[in-house]
């Protein structure tokens, strides 16, 4: 397969998904991830398919809004998996007391991991290799 088709069509994956994440829409949210997915975060601990819903669930249950923007870096098809690196701004408001909120930036890269599942792009993998929290 031509890695321009690929790249467009999981662009558009990640433009659905960003979507879902700001709107806080955990059904479409994980509409992506294979059912082996492994998501590795930056203090190196894996969590399966069910943890990282849970974890996920709880930022949306604990945040006000969500803000979230991405590039990427490099990529590359091989094996039947394209992979890719990206780089990722997210901006979360959380409610701090009453009346007020709390702004939390995450700057991260990311590598993804996607194969082609019956005609669908799942995500695999992803690992988070580098963030910054101010």
């Amino acid at each position: 397969m031509e890695t321009d088709i690929i790249i467009s069509e999981i662009d558009a994956l990640h433009k659905k998904q960003d979507v879902a994440l700001q709107a806080k829409d955990a059904d479409h949210y994980f509409l992506i991830f294979d059912p082996s997915f492994q998501f590795t975060g930056s203090n190196s601990v894996t969590l399966n398919l069910r943890d990282y819903k849970a974890d996920i669930q709880s930022l949306f249950r604990n945040s006000k809004s969500i803000e979230t923007s991405h590039y990427r870096i490099k990529s590359a098809f091989e094996n039947e998996v394209f992979t890719e690196k990206i780089a990722r701004k997210s901006i979360i408001i959380k409610p701090n007391l009453l009346v007020f909120s709390k702004k939390q930036t995450i700057q991260t890269e990311e590598v993804y991991q996607w194969k082609n599942v019956g005609g669908e792009w799942k995500v695999l993998a992803v690992e988070v290799v580098l963030e910054e929290k101010y």
